[in-house]
C-alpha cells in the first residue's frame, strides 16, 4: 500500500472509522454501524484509485484534506 494510502486511512481511523485489511490486501473501511463504506486496492495499480476511495468515504461524512490544527 502506498503512502498515500496509508495517511488517508489514518486519517479515517482517526475521524471514527473502521480499517480492516481483508485477506486479499484491501481495506475496507466501515463507518459507526459496521458498514463498509469504502474499500482501497492493496496495490496503486489504479491511478484513480485512491481518488474513488476518497470520494466514497466524503460522501460516508469523511472530511478530506483533514483541517489544519488537528
Amino acid at each position: 500500500m502506498d503512502k498515500d494510502t496509508k495517511k488517508v486511512l489514518a486519517e479515517a481511523e482517526r475521524q471514527g472509522f473502521t480499517v480492516r485489511t481483508t485477506s486479499k490486501g484491501h481495506a475496507q473501511v466501515r463507518n459507526a454501524d459496521g458498514q463498509i463504506v469504502a474499500v482501497f486496492a492493496g496495490t496503486g495499480s489504479d491511478h484513480r484509485g485512491l481518488k474513488n476511495g476518497i470520494a466514497q468515504l466524503r460522501r460516508a461524512g469523511f472530511v478530506w484534506p483533514p483541517k489544519k490544527g488537528r
